[in-house]
């Protein structure tokens, strides 16, 4: 196989890549809280031919000063945390963050943690009976729950029956009902300082990634004026993706990948001519 094949066969599979990545998307454009994938890439430049002293023409060499390059991989996937549109419902039940946070919530029943923006929750019975605050998948949402002494400890929202929820701007979640409000917690929010260190998983939840100390990758905040962080109550925080934005890119991507697959057609063709021709 010569190199332009081997070139235009490792583009192609790093375009593949990208279309996988546009497809999943376009895939959640409408998906509450859902975050863009962004890739990244690099050129496959792993040769250096000893060529003769004519050769070192301006225009020949890349800018690293390599002579031969062998296509280009994807290196990296990243989740592009931007805000998205926020949009009322009027649910007491759904909330959205302004600012650079995630909703943290109890991933199983061995304690591990996993983070969201989605905020579409539920008043879900537990097996006591109680009305906790969960996800669309009934994984509890962590909160700080402070009592009589003023020992502040992690545990889920639990909503006394007849009582309906309130949440402030902190995050401060009440229970209301005829006979006043009570203060049920405070929801625990957590600012990404490593996004790049945050893992996409099941159910739109992000986890750390393997062997990376938590503590390094996400860190509690209280929302205040000053980090511009807040909760809104009876609001969903929409995809951030941009449709037109995504099959414009897709179309350039497909072009390139057309052009690859032309590339490996045309040098077989070439080795077709070679290998018929007669001295």
């Amino acid at each position: 196989m010569n190199a332009s094949m081997i070139t235009a066969m490792s583009s192609m599979n790093a375009l593949q890549q990208k279309l996988d990545l546009f497809a999943d998307n376009i895939a959640n454009v409408g998906t509450v809280g859902y975050k863009r994938k962004e890739s990244s890439f690099e050129d496959l430049l792993t040769n250096m031919k000893a060529q003769p002293e004519a050769f070192q023409q301006s225009g020949r060499l890349t800018p690293l000063g390599y002579n031969q390059g062998w296509g280009a991989k994807m290196t990296e996937i990243v989740t592009n945390f931007t805000q998205g549109p926020l949009k009322e419902t009027g649910l007491s039940t759904d909330f959205a963050l302004e600012g650079n946070a995630l909703f943290e919530v109890f991933a199983d029943d061995a304690g591990n943690r996993a983070y969201t923006r989605n905020g579409a929750f539920h008043l879900t019975l537990d097996a006591n009976g109680d009305n906790i605050l969960t996800t669309e998948n009934g994984q509890p949402i962590v909160a700080i729950i402070t009592d009589a002494n003023g020992n502040a400890t992690e545990g889920r929202i639990v909503l006394p029956h007849g009582s309906e929820m309130q949440v402030a701007a902190d995050g401060t979640v009440l229970g209301v009902s005829s006979q006043g409000s009570t203060v049920l917690g405070r929801l625990k929010l957590l600012e990404v300082t490593r996004p790049d260190a945050l893992t996409a998983v099941a159910d739109n939840l992000f986890a750390v990634a393997g062997g990376i100390n938590a503590d390094e990758v996400v860190q509690a905040v209280v929302p205040s004026e000053e980090n511009g962080i807040a909760v809104r109550q009876g609001f969903l925080e929409q995809s951030n993706v941009d449709f037109t934005q995504e099959m414009t890119e897709l179309i350039i991507v497909q072009r390139a990948y057309q052009l690859a697959a032309r590339a490996i057609s045309s040098s077989d063709t070439m080795m077709g001519l070679a290998n018929n021709m007669r001295a």
